[in-house]
C-alpha cells in the first residue's frame, strides 16, 4: 500500500511545523535565534542558503531548514503570532510551535 507521502507501508502521522527566529549570532554551525524573547541554540547545517545576524530562518527540532525571505517574514510572523494568541490548551497546533521551542534545547 502507498502512503500519500509516495512511501510504501508507511504508517500516516502528524505534520509538525518549524518556527520561525530571528538569527542574533553565529559561531561555526551553530547559531543562535531569537523565538520571540526566548534565544536557543540552531544548527545550520542544513539550511537552504546562507545566513547571518538579522536574518529570519524556520526552524524544525533545533535545525534552522529554512533562511525566510525577507518579503516574506512580516507575513510569517503575524500568522504566528495569531496562532499562538488564539490557541487553547488544546490546540495541535500551537502545541506543536510550543514542542518545537522546546526541543531546541535550554534556554541561553
Amino acid at each position: 500500500m502507498q502512503s500519500p507521502g509516495g512511501m510504501a507501508d508507511a504508517e500516516p502521522s502528524s505534520m509538525c511545523l518549524g518556527v520561525p527566529g530571528r538569527v542574533v549570532s553565529i559561531d561555526g554551525d551553530v547559531a543562535i535565534v531569537d523565538f520571540w524573547g526566548v534565544t536557543k541554540p540552531i544548527r545550520l547545517d542544513v539550511v537552504d542558503a546562507p545566513v547571518e545576524p538579522g536574518d529570519y530562518v524556520l526552524n524544525h527540532v533545533g535545525f534552522a531548514i529554512r533562511r525566510i525571505p525577507a518579503a516574506e517574514i512580516g507575513e510569517t510572523l503575524s500568522m504566528y503570532d495569531e496562532l499562538l494568541k488564539r490557541a487553547d490548551a488544546d490546540d495541535l497546533m500551537a502545541l506543536d510551535v510550543r514542542g518545537e521551542l522546546a526541543a531546541t534545547g535550554e534556554d541561553t
